[in-house]
């Protein structure tokens, strides 16, 4: 991603009327609030397993009947090291609203709270080492999917669920490209966001 820089050295030209949004700011948010509204989920699931003991570490955020070779979703794998599904459920929720009241937790939750954590840590920065190593070109095109690919993933995910819900077989045969798609459809999201708020623009409401 080296090549002509020039363009980071152009002053944003300001929008009037008001206060630039920050994109990067909208990444973190979006992904902290899916991050913990994704751990209540998990949380909900897991207590109604009761305080009954897993089996390991790796465990099924929906208990039986759900079988995770059958179920499209895999029965939401989730990562415990406590020794009850009712107290690792009550814990679950209980990051999970705090994440969504600080809006800064399965193994997709992870992913979300990386995210949003890389973002978050952006927000208001200069993006200096961007600024002096990113390519124009790619840049642009970076920030050409602002935010068209946030709002396309949002939508995938409620579509997923009607699609999962009604017709369970197809979606459990695509779900290992959707599992595998998932990261790097978010760390494109995270660029376009950082790309989006270091691209001079005439009259955009993005910045940072």
């Amino acid at each position: 991603m080296f090549g002509d820089t020039s363009i980071w050295h152009e002053p944003a030209a300001p929008v009037a009327g008001g206060r630039r949004i920050s994109a990067t700011r909208i990444v973190a948010s979006t992904l902290g609030v899916l991050a913990g509204l994704l751990g209540l989920e998990h949380g909900w699931f897991e207590t109604l397993q009761g305080n009954v003991a897993p089996d390991s570490v790796v465990i099924n955020a929906i208990g039986p009947p759900c079988e995770r070779a059958t179920a499209w979703h895999g029965c939401e794998p989730a990562l415990t090291v406590v020794p009850s599904f009712l107290v690792t459920g009550v814990l679950a929720m209980a990051a999970a609203a705090t994440v969504l009241f600080l809006v800064g937790g399965g193994f997709f939750t992870m992913w979300y709270g990386v995210i949003a954590g890389i973002a978050g840590v952006k927000i208001g920065t200069s993006f200096t080492w961007w600024r002096a190593h990113a390519d124009n070109r790619v840049a642009r095109m970076l920030a050409g999917l602002w935010p068209c690919l946030l709002i396309g993933y949002l939508v995938w995910d409620v579509v997923a669920w009607l699609i999962g819900t009604a017709f369970g077989d197809f979606m459990l045969r695509i779900t290992p490209l959707t599992t595998a798609a998932t990261p790097v459809v978010l760390i494109l999201i995270l660029l376009s966001g950082f790309a989006r708020d270091t691209q001079p623009s005439e009259g955009s409401p993005w910045h940072t």
